[in-house]
């Protein structure tokens, strides 16, 4: 049994807090899915939390509905792959560990001259190198089996909202459930 499987993880992970965070942030990575499909060289951003999440970019509000409407069906479909995203943060922080760590383990008993830390900046490389191939699956199955939830289990859209950041436009989608 792995540790995604156990009880107590398992628990965590459907307490109501955690549950919707989870399926906001499928939700809004199915979004961004669907609108990068749509226009594949805009740059757009997202962030969840407990009430909905939000888009970042620059498009019409009725794209954004669209796109939200398009994810929530196409969710509800069974698609829950595109609840998994390659541009997740969950990624970038499992990258980021990963390479911290395998640079942190390289330079154990170096010494402390400076050119004992140098001498093993070559192995501090390598092994962080390494750590980022690594990090990519896992990553992707942390995303899979504890930040996003592809299941919706009763998640709508209330309402979404636009506001200007500058020059880049936030829309707020509301959510409940």
């Amino acid at each position: 049994m792995s540790v995604f499987d156990h009880p107590l993880f398992q628990s965590l992970l459907e307490t109501p807090f955690i549950s919707r965070i989870r399926r906001n942030h499928g939700l809004e990575h199915a979004a961004l899915h669907i609108l990068s499909e749509r226009y594949p060289h805009l740059k757009m951003a997202g962030h969840s939390d407990t009430g909905g999440f939000w888009l970042l970019g620059n498009l019409p509000l009725e794209e954004i509905q669209s796109a939200v409407q398009e994810a929530q069906d196409r969710l509800a479909a069974g698609e829950y792959r595109l609840a998994v995203h390659q541009n997740c943060g969950t990624n970038l922080a499992t990258a980021g560990t990963f390479a911290g760590l395998a640079g942190g383990l390289a330079m154990f008993g170096a010494g402390n001259r400076l050119r004992d830390k140098l001498e093993r900046l070559p192995l501090a490389v390598s092994l962080a190198t390494l750590a980022l191939i690594l990090s990519r699956p896992i990553g992707l199955l942390l995303q899979e089996r504890v930040t996003t939830s592809g299941e919706l289990e009763g998640l709508v859209v209330r309402g979404i909202s636009v506001t200007n950041r500058g020059k880049i436009r936030a829309y707020r989608v509301v959510t409940q459930g």
